[in-house]
């Protein structure tokens, strides 16, 4: 295929950028001296997955059991499930783990434990678990100070059917920042929080293998990791313009785009509808929730910035633009590549992304859906 013939909207990966935001992870993780366990939600497909693992021992991270199986079904032996285990899912990874060499899940209450331990013990399985702490994001995870942590690490280390491994972290308040700056703050404290839990810990005679932290913007910053033995960030392998905008990255760097067709224009009120939606873009208002953009427009071959278009509604199928200059403002048919806020949304938008070197289509990623 050509890229002429691409239908739109549909999804575009820039296969330099890729391999070269992936090659740049992996060796900040070698200079920083930890594993690099990448999350593989932004993509969910084998072929960028392949990338991000290579030079380093093969383990990755998913956010679902749909991707947990995909992996695994493409030859993925080391997979850590990061997301709080579903009561409803437990006998499901527990399968996981007679399939797959390793299969570890997250567990941050007591109750969930007893409902692992139970099936565990009618399969005599043992299972990997980490024990997720909440290091200032307030989304999920146990609290360093708070009591029940220490007895939930206990019971963990202590459980015949567990096979505990350590400390899992994620810094997403992160992606609250604006700066270089804030961003090396939360991930001192990402660091911080994690190793000092995990020293406490120790000293109190639980074992703990692995202290696993990560997001793209503090890795992307994060001076020093001592003490830390995994990162897990994902979205460095596509960037987006939120990355851009918090300062984690640099617009050249993304290398995932829209390529969408202007089926209306109206000059009379400084304005053209593109055929890309919430359903090709997703809703994600980006750093700007209250005058959101919902994506910056370039040319579809140069890349440059069109600064004349923003590109501030979407309904389903519409992307609702104003413009200013008309002798600027494209004609029915001209096509346009946005680069979305955020790209681990928008990619999952798309049944299908078509990679290209350049502007030849060298290759069709299909990535997994599903939960």
């Amino acid at each position: 295929m050509r890229f002429g013939e691409i239908l739109t909207p549909s999804a575009l990966v820039d296969l330099d950028k890729v391999e070269r935001n992936t090659r740049w992870m992996s060796q900040r993780a070698h200079a920083l001296g930890v594993r690099l366990r990448p999350h593989v939600k932004t993509h969910k497909c084998i072929e960028a997955a392949q990338l991000q693992v290579a030079g380093h021992f093969g383990g990755i991270t998913v956010s679902t059991l749909a991707e947990a199986h995909y992996f695994a079904e493409g030859g993925f032996t080391d997979i850590t499930w990061a997301f709080p285990l579903p009561l409803g899912r437990v006998v499901e990874a527990l399968e996981l783990t007679n399939q797959i060499e390793r299969f570890a899940v997250v567990v941050d209450h007591m109750e969930t434990l007893e409902v692992l331990e139970k099936e565990a013990d009618k399969r005599c399985e043992t299972v990997c678990v980490y024990l997720k702490l909440d290091c200032g994001y307030g989304r999920a995870g146990v609290q360093a100070d708070d009591p029940t942590a220490m007895d939930l690490a206990r019971r963990l280390s202590e459980s015949p059917r567990i096979n505990f491994r350590g400390i899992l972290a994620h810094a997403g308040h992160s992606y609250d920042c604006r700066t270089p700056a804030e961003i090396l703050r939360v991930a001192q404290e990402e660091r911080d929080n994690a190793v000092l839990f995990a020293e406490r810990l120790r000293h109190d005679g639980i074992a703990v293998e692995e202290v696993s932290v990560g997001s793209t913007p503090t890795m992307r910053l994060v001076e020093d990791l001592e003490g830390v033995t995994e990162i897990r960030p994902g979205n460095y392998v596509f960037f987006d313009l939120f990355q851009a905008n918090i300062g984690a990255c640099q617009i050249g760097e993304i290398a995932f785009s829209v390529l969408s067709t202007v089926v209306g224009r109206y000059p009379q009120r400084d304005a053209i509808v593109l055929d890309a939606g919430a359903l090709a873009l997703s809703k994600d208002p980006g750093v700007h929730p209250q005058n959101p953009l919902f994506g910056l427009l370039t040319h579809p071959e140069t890349g440059q910035a069109w600064t004349e278009g923003l590109l501030g509604g979407l309904s389903q199928e519409h992307g609702k633009v104003s413009w200013k200059g008309a002798e600027t403002m494209p004609q029915i048919g001209d096509r346009l590549r946005i680069l979305p806020n955020h790209s681990c949304l928008s990619a999952a938008c798309h049944p299908v992304y078509y990679v290209l070197r350049g502007m030849e289509v060298v290759d069709t990623w299909r990535p997994c859906r599903g939960w």
